[in-house]
């Protein structure tokens, strides 16, 4: 389902609400693809208990509603694998971009799985041609409502 942020301001209720549900006539469901499990796990550590599942891995141009849970689970989940599986976890085969090589900052410890990124430095700035912000990659700007409060 999709809002914009001027139909969720004249929407009847907060649309970011979980006790909620949006009207599936106003606003239908839209299908987005297939999951096929299609085998069982040949090693079940390293293809189910390593997994790491994470709301905040976006490609560019989606982004995440202002939906508190949501917003708390955007922070919490990457953290969570992080302790969990070690700084590296991305680099974990069943974790890592497909087709693709991990570049970040992150090196040594638990779970490297390759080359350790080179001898690549590990600070930004640097002049080794590390990774860099995208500028395509970048969050909208979006207006809060008065919904924003602190809790303690």
């Amino acid at each position: 389902q999709v809002m914009t942020f001027e139909q969720a301001e004249r929407y009847p209720f907060n649309p970011f609400d979980l006790t909620k549900v949006w009207s599936h006539k106003e606003y239908p469901l839209i299908p987005v693809g297939k999951l096929v499990l299609n085998r069982n796990p040949a090693n079940y550590f390293a293809e189910v208990e390593q997994l790491a599942f994470d709301p905040s891995s976006m490609p560019p141009g989606i982004e995440p509603s202002p939906d508190k849970m949501l917003q708390g689970r955007l922070f919490a989940y990457p953290d969570t694998h992080r302790h969990r599986l070690g700084a590296n976890y991305l680099h974990i085969p069943v974790n890592c971009p497909y087709r693709a090589r991990v570049a970040n900052y992150q090196r040594d410890g638990p779970m490297c799985m390759f080359d350790n990124q080179g001898g690549a430095p590990n600070y930004y700035p640097n002049s080794f041609s590390a990774p860099e912000n995208e500028p395509r990659a970048l969050e909208s700007r979006f207006k809060v409502s008065p919904d924003v409060a602190r809790y303690n």
